[in-house]
This record gives C-alpha cells, structure tokens and sequence, in this order.
C-alpha cells in the first residue's frame, strides 16, 4: 500500500510538472531588424551582390589610392589627404547615383506591371499566377525579381511570405504600394482589385510624367551646383605643381585653408541640391 502510494504520488509530480511546463507562454515575436542605410542604399541601386562592409572597404582602398597618388605627384601631406577623402566619397556618390537612376528607370515601368496585373485578374488569374506571369511578359528590368517570386512561391506555397521577400527584390516605394495592396486583396478578397489597379496605373502615369518635366527644369541647379563644388579643386590641383603653392598649403595656416574651404564646399553642395531636389518616394511599408 505504501510502495502504491509513493507511486502515485511520483506519477502525480510528474503529471504536475510536465503540466507547468506546458503551460502558456508569451508568443514569440518575429522583430523584424531593419536594414541599415548602406544595405539600403545598395537595395535601392540594385547591387545585391555586395553589402555594406564591401563597400566601406572600396571607399577605404579608392582614399588610400588617392591619397598616395597624389602625394607621389605634388609631395604635400595635406593635398593628399584632401584628395584621398574624394576619392574614398566616389564609391558612395556612385552608389546613390545609381541609385536615383534605377528609382527613375522603375517610376517609367511601374504603370505597365499594374497594367499587366490588371489583366491577368480580369482574365481570371490568381494573384501569385498573375505575379509570376510578369517574369515573362512584365518589364524586362523586373523579370528577375517576379522571377524569383514564382520559385519561392511554387516552392513554399506560403503567398504573404513570398510577396516580403518579393518587396526586398524590388526595394521601391511603388513596389511597396502595390505589394501591400495585393496583400490586402489576397486577405479580405473583394472584386475590387481590378479597379483599384487600374487607378494606380493611372495615377503613376500621371505622377511620372509630371516629375518628369520638373527634374528637366530643375536639374540646371544639381549641374550648377557640381560645376561649382568640383571648379575650385581641380584648379587647388593644378597649382599644387608649383613648389611656392605647395609650401603655403603646408603650413597650419594652409591646412585651415583646405579644411574650411572643404566645409563651405560640403555645406554649399548639400544646399544647392536640397534647393534642386524633387521630394522623393521614402519606402513607410517595408
């Protein structure tokens, strides 16, 4: 009777704990970590071949270079200095020079990928059948990504997750729009969507076109503004080939020179580009 009753109560505990184990517990929360500039900048370009840590390096090696390129020509410490932080900023401004590029490129495209979504719903396509027949028919710079987004889709058969990593693809504030509207659609269902889209398409025809005409008129300003920054270093350059020039800029008073006449220019340039630039697309939903 002992023996069965210790038995009971062992199995008893053990009930009790593997029931407090069990027990509920907080959810667990999938933090989404948002990607840093430099990733998103690359994104924005469509350089997903290289991250961020690779760039830093080029623009460690490209200042290096300039910086000994330089002093083996002009022999001044400083001139090389102010010429190797050039040339470590040329791998960045090239980076959101594409950037910008690819940006106005995809605003061109994106009212014919409503346009065939749009009438692949009207002729009775699902939404991921109607996605994944833009990797064929859509615009030949976004084949890829839709591309992409059908394999993954056909693979995990999981919509909402396939249309994440379709957005990261495409890393564009329209791409984020449409996306989240198709996620909406998908959800809640509604006929709708086709009058919806052909709204969008409508709308960022509209857009595009009107952009269009002001970065025409405005981009004297942006090319103004480059003249001016890069006109008083290319001379600092060639009379750094003078031996008097390259003892004044030597010296303290020299130096202060350069490193003041390098903020004006900073501070002028960020001015000028702010007065000349259109208000951009900022991605609210990614």
């Amino acid at each position: 009777m002992t023996a069965s009753g210790g038995l009971l109560g062992l199995l008893l505990g053990v009930g009790l704990l593997l029931v407090w184990r069990s027990g509920p517990r907080a959810p667990v929360r999938r933090t989404a970590t948002r990607p840093g500039r430099r990733r998103r900048l690359l994104a924005a370009a469509g350089l997903t071949g290289i991250n961020g840590a690779q760039l830093f390096a080029l623009q460690v090696a490209l200042g290096l270079v300039g910086t000994v390129l330089v002093l083996l020509t002009t022999r001044t410490v400083t001139i090389s200095l102010t010429f190797g932080c050039f040339g470590a900023a040329v791998p960045y401004l090239l980076v959101r020079r594409l950037a910008g590029k690819r940006r106005a490129d995809l605003r061109e495209v994106w009212p014919e990928v409503v346009d065939n979504l749009a009438s692949g719903v009207r002729a009775g396509l699902s939404l991921p059948e109607a996605l994944g027949a833009l990797a064929v028919r859509g615009p030949e710079v976004l084949r890829p990504a839709f591309a992409r987004f059908a394999a993954d889709h056909r693979s995990s058969g999981r919509f909402g997750e396939s249309l994440d990593r379709l957005k990261d693809d495409l890393a564009d504030p329209v791409g984020d729009r449409i996306v989240e509207t198709l996620r909406v659609a998908r959800e809640v269902g509604g006929s709708d969507l086709g009058r919806v889209l052909r709204t969008l398409a409508a709308f960022l025809r509209e857009d595009a076109r009107a952009r269009a005409e002001l970065e025409t008129r405005m981009g004297w300003v942006v090319s103004a503004a480059r003249l001016a920054v890069a006109a008083p270093w290319v001379v600092l350059l060639l009379l750094a080939t003078q031996q008097q020039t390259l003892a004044a800029y030597d010296s303290p008073m020299g130096t202060a020179l350069l490193a003041g006449g390098g903020a004006v220019c900073v501070v002028a340039y960020r001015l000028m580009l702010r007065i000349g630039r259109l208000p951009a697309d900022v991605r609210v939903l990614q």
